[in-house]
């Protein structure tokens, strides 16, 4: 790269110049009025053109950031004029329907983002995910670089947004709800995310804010939609870190499509890296299906299927964390013993059936069903030694513990097993009068989920077993003897049969219009939740104490957009969001379950504005928006790592209020990239104690996403992905009270950078050769936390039973790793 890239990478510079002509892609498929694909359509755009295929596909360059006219013909059915500016490098989807009736004329195209503006969904390429590096890539890896979402742990594909926690976010995949493992209580173990990227046509996120049409939860909705495969194709992704296959086909008749997705991931590159010596093995693996049949022109139906089985199995041998001052060092030497065996089996089968009534009417009947079987089960027992390191350069014991300030042991034992069962019917319809769109669903789910939980940690310290926090009563030893019975340090044993059912429905109405030469927009929803909780005798929770509750959620939106010089939008929405509990809510820190738990309740006003514009000649966006939610029946939680335990009362209220922006556009020609910044702050106030800082609260988050190449090498191609996150209020013992430690984790920093090398792509094709086969092949090298920073997620507490200290040793996330991958299309 020549020299003002290479300040790129580490001063994070904009500009480079421009090397190459600019283009554009406009593909689809063209159907006729009874949805049948239209063979030898003529597609012409100035001198260029094309025409269908016998599916009815095209595909066609045309010149980039200028208004081009494009022709499609046929013989038999009218013409279609139609106009277009796209950016540079951009591949637009457009699918028209050519009738015998009128002539179809249109003077401009909005690209289909309006409408996702209007609504505060941020709109992500498939093409972006698939290509930025990360240490879990994917769909929540590209995120993590919009502002106010956030997450301190790169092996996780978990996520938290403007002061929610990882519970509430929405996740659709072709409008079906889908759930991810409950159990999982650490990064390492969570594998692959439901969402497979090779699969993903469409991404649409809302950080808040969002329409009534979306579920119940206070934070994000994160909506996937799969492809419609139009030709056969392969693709496959290799790396250190696993692989994944896809296929896509269409049936000469176009009536039956089908994509189908495999993913093999190991995170042992990762895990291995870090600082505690382990015999890692871990298979993380899944097979994902989405299988459309249009048995007529009116009626479709299609089934999304997920299987996946994970893996883990981890053999801690040795650690040594070395922390303190440089006046005063510190280090941990833990030696262990035993194993954690952890098992993940779930899957998910939906059919979805779609009714074209007329142009206006659509309904669609959902039936769906996800199972999941889950075990964690470990021994394991740390024996330590606390104490001061020799510091002498060139003594051949340095870095080594010399003085003991304490010595002790932790043994930890869990069997915890959990099977649920979760079935949805659904019905959804879509109705069009004039200016107008009415949309409803009516639900029911019902929840099945049996669990057991045993849990119990001893520790020692110089020989003598540590009481329980909660007893007044402290060990005195080895001053005053103790004869009182030994308890463990924590001990949860129960166990839960449960059964939710869930009646939702909800109707909204959706209008664009005209105030004076503004275009405006309108939305108005409202959604209604009724569950009730129940279980059988002989668990914690009874029969008699089955509860009902009912809520009513209303909410609205109200875009315009002003016949300004300057490309503004501006946009409010807001109302009331309820988050009825699931399972994981209604368990208490000792594991039982407690019916009568309320929803939490969340007023949230967001406003916004986008301001589009161009620089250097091309086009930029600056989306901007302030928000605040004021939030009551708050259920208080720890999190450690990525486990959440509920107190499961309603004992708090809260607030969150912030300010997100994001700057995207080509800041270098062809490429999109973007900067984000984020301001947060949420805190509550538990049983009227006072307010404190709740345990996601991000204050500040700065994100970058940077794409870039080699003027003189275009098919180098680098992809830079930034993070810094302030500190989290957390690292304390588990059963510290939160009103005595406020103390907050460091700062979050981490810097992902990925080469790639492009031999094959749709703008170099090889008719002969090695190279024939492949429509994609790129070979590539990706750094993990490039400058090799030490992150923390908790802290492991290790007492001195002489001076009664206790010292927080930081458990550190994974360090700077080299990894390879290779694509492939074919």
């Amino acid at each position: 790269m020549n020299s003002k890239f290479s300040l790129t990478v580490i001063l994070f510079l904009l500009f480079v110049s421009l090397g190459y002509s600019q283009t554009a892609t406009i593909k689809g498929v063209i159907l006729n009025d009874k949805n049948t694909p239209i063979s030898k359509v003529n597609i012409k755009a100035g001198s260029v053109g094309t025409e269908t295929n016998e599916n009815g596909f095209y595909s066609l360059k045309i010149p980039a950031n200028q208004d081009i006219p494009i022709e499609f013909s046929h013989l038999v059915y009218k013409k279609i004029i139609i106009t277009f500016n796209l950016k540079n490098g951009e591949t637009h989807e457009f699918n028209p329907v050519m009738n015998t009736a009128i002539e179809q004329i249109a003077t401009v195209v909005v690209s289909g983002k309006r409408r996702k503006d209007v609504e505060g969904i941020t709109t992500l390429k498939p093409e972006t995910i698939r290509k930025i590096p990360g240490a879990n890539a994917g769909v929540e890896n590209l995120l993590l670089t919009l502002p106010g979402v956030s997450n301190n742990n790169e092996l996780s594909t978990q996520y938290s947004v403007r002061g929610g926690n990882y519970d509430e976010n929405l996740v659709y995949v072709n409008g079906i709800e889908v759930y991810r493992p409950f159990l999982i209580r650490s990064g390492q173990q969570e594998g692959l995310s439901f969402v497979n990227t090779d699969l993903v046509q469409n991404v649409d996120f809302s950080s808040g804010g969002f329409q009534a049409k979306y579920g119940d939860k206070l934070s994000s909705v994160l909506d996937i939609t799969y492809k419609n495969p139009y030709q056969f194709e392969v693709n496959v992704d290799l790396s250190l870190l696993g692989g994944s296959i896809s296929v896509e086909n269409i049936s000469k008749d176009s009536k039956f499509s089908s994509i189908v997705g495999l993913r093999y991931r190991d995170n042992g590159l990762l895990v291995n890296a870090k600082e505690t010596e382990t015999n890692y093995d871990a298979a993380f693996a899944d097979a994902q299906a989405y299988l459309t049949y249009k048995f007529t022109d009116k009626f479709h139906l299609s089934f999304l299927g997920n299987a996946s089985l994970n893996k883990y199995s981890y053999q801690p041998q040795t650690r040594q964390t070395n922390f303190g001052t440089l006046a005063d060092p510190l280090a941990l030497l833990v030696f262990y013993e035993g194993q954690e065996k952890d098992q993940y089996q779930t899957a998910f089968g939906a059919f979805k059936g779609t009714y074209f009534a007329n142009d206006d009417l659509t309904l669609h009947a959902i039936a769906s069903t996800y199972h999941t079987t889950e075990e964690e089960y470990f021994d394991i027992l740390a024996q330590y030694r606390l104490g001061e390191v020799n510091t002498n350069i060139g003594d051949e014991n340095l870095g080594e513990v010399e003085f003991s300030e304490g010595i002790g042991g932790q043994l930890n034992h869990g069997r915890n097993d959990l099977d649920a069962l979760i079935t949805t019917v659904e019905h959804k319809g879509d109705l069009k009068i004039d200016d107008n769109r009415i949309e409803w669903s009516v639900k029911y789910t019902n929840e099945d989920i049996r669990d057991r939980l045993v849990e119990w940690e001893v520790i020692d310290s110089a020989g003598f077993s540590i009481r329980p926090p909660h007893i007044d009563a402290f060990n005195e030893q080895p001053y005053t003897p103790f004869e009182g019975p030994i308890e463990a340090f924590q001990n949860v044993r129960t166990t839960n049969n449960t059964k939710i059912n869930r009646l939702q429905a909800y109707a909204q109405w959706s209008k664009r219009s005209v105030i004076g030469t503004s275009d405006v927009w309108y939305n108005a929803g409202l959604r209604v939740h009724n569950w009730s909780v129940n279980g059988d005798a002989s668990t914690a929770l009874s029969t008699s104490s089955k509860k009902s509750q009912t809520v009513f959620s209303p909410r609205a939106q109200f875009a315009i957009k002003p016949y300004w010089e300057k490309d503004m939008l501006f946009r409010i929405a807001g109302g009331l969001y309820y988050q009825p509990p699931f399972y994981r809510e209604l368990r208490d820190a000792d594991g039982v379950v407690q019916p009568n738990v309320k929803a939490q309740q969340s007023f949230h006003l967001v406003l916004g504005n986008d301001y589009s514009f161009k620089m250097w000649n091309r086009p930029f966006k600056l989306t901007t928006e302030t928000y605040y939610k004021n939030l009551s029946d708050v259920n208080p939680y720890t999190l450690e790592n990525v486990r959440i335990r509920y107190s499961a009362n309603n004992s708090a209220k809260a607030y969150a209020y912030g300010l997100d922006m994001r700057l995207n556009g080509e800041f270098v020609p062809g490429t999109e990239s973007w900067f984000s910044f984020g301001y947060l702050k949420t805190e509550e106030n538990i049983n009227n104690r006072g307010y404190i800082a709740r345990p996601t609260d991000q204050r500040l988050k700065f994100a970058a996403l940077f794409q870039d190449y080699v003027p003189n090498i275009p098919n180098m191609k680098m992809y830079l992905n930034l993070v810094f996150n302030t500190g989290l209020p957390g690292g304390s013992p588990s059963y510290a009270d939160p009103y005595e430690y406020q103390n907050r984790l460091p700062s979050y920093k981490r810097a992902d950078v990925g080469f790639q090398f492009v031999i094959v792509d749709d703008k170099k094709q090889f008719n002969s050769g090695w190279k024939k086969p492949f429509k994609e092949l790129s070979f590539g090298v990706e750094i993990f936390n490039i400058f090799d920073v030490q992150n923390s997620i908790t802290n492991t507490w290790v007492r001195d039973v002489y001076s009664k200290r206790q010292y927080a040793i930081p458990n550190y996330l994974t360090p700077r790793v080299f990894n390879v991958r290779t694509t492939m299309k074919f």
